[in-house]
């Protein structure tokens, strides 16, 4: 059985310099999972005593306190440096961007319309810089019904579908005057996304690697499932079985931005046992 690994997968630059400042900062503690990856939070703590936390009582003894790749909100924020915190910021700069946009664009009077999940921590920290009206949707119909300002101002959590985006600016277009749109779906992402499209074409089994929590291990899970039936979402090795590759010639596998390459070796040195 032949296996091939996308073009473009896994850590994406922001994971990256995430992972070397906890590294980096010892004995310190994250505000919420520092990357959706469970088994590469277990390493952080077991090799460099970075503990998760995930309310800001629980850092009231807590000295060093690590930002998350996805951001907290600004109030958050606040009351770390009102208790005097040393806050290591580990922010993705592309989670930044759209916080400060929001921010800005807000100021001078537009209203914000969000694309992305309303309950996913970036999302949260996104919206907290909206200091007018923030709708916050994963599809157009959404904003049937709501009343929006002749100014919108329209972002995108980093790690969705460019076309679904697409669909939602769209849609804006027809319903209010002035409509400025901001890009913020991260390269990598897209870069991903389109790696695992082409393989997913060409596989008759496409495994994809990353949290089940993680949005855009997700969304290659979902973009994979389109273009080959048999497509699976793992965690690790050990949730992959064996009937799967039955009759199967062309394995391809990607991986999720926040899935460290020795969990995926580790998914290709399986797989090959059922060559």
């Amino acid at each position: 059985m032949k296996i091939e690994l996308a073009k473009s997968y896994g850590f994406c630059f922001g994971v990256k310099r995430a992972i070397k400042i906890a590294e980096n900062s010892k004995d310190g503690a994250t505000f919420g999972e520092l990357i959706h990856n469970s088994e590469e939070i277990k390493r952080l703590e077991d090799n460099f005593n970075v503990k998760t936390l995930s309310t800001i009582e629980e850092m009231k003894d807590e000295d060093k306190i690590i930002i998350r790749t996805h951001g907290i909100t600004k109030k958050d924020l606040q009351v770390l440096k009102d208790n005097g915190k040393n806050i290591i910021d580990a922010t993705c700069p592309f989670v930044t961007k759209p916080q400060n946009i929001v921010e800005e664009m807000s100021k001078n009077g537009y209203d914000i319309v969000i694309f992305g999940d309303k309950n996913h921590p970036e999302v949260k920290g996104v919206m907290s810089y909206a200091q007018g009206n923030v709708h916050v949707v994963l599809d157009s119909t959404e904003l049937d019904g709501i009343k929006l300002c002749s100014k919108i101002a329209v972002v995108s959590q980093t790690t969705k579908k460019i076309e679904d985006f697409i669909k939602i600016v769209a849609y804006l277009m027809t319903r209010t005057k002035e409509v400025r749109v901001f890009n913020t779906i991260c390269n990598a992402t897209l870069e991903n996304q389109e790696a695992a499209r082409e393989l997913a074409i060409k596989a008759d089994i496409m495994v994809v690697v990353g949290g089940k929590n993680s949005s855009n291990t997700k969304q290659l899970f979902l973009i994979c499932k389109n273009f080959c039936d048999d497509s699976y979402l793992i965690e690790n090795e050990s949730e992959i079985q064996k009937e799967w590759f039955n009759g199967k010639e062309f394995c391809g596998i990607s991986a999720g931005a926040s899935t460290p390459d020795w969990i995926i070796q580790k998914v290709v040195n399986k797989i090959k046992e059922f060559e």
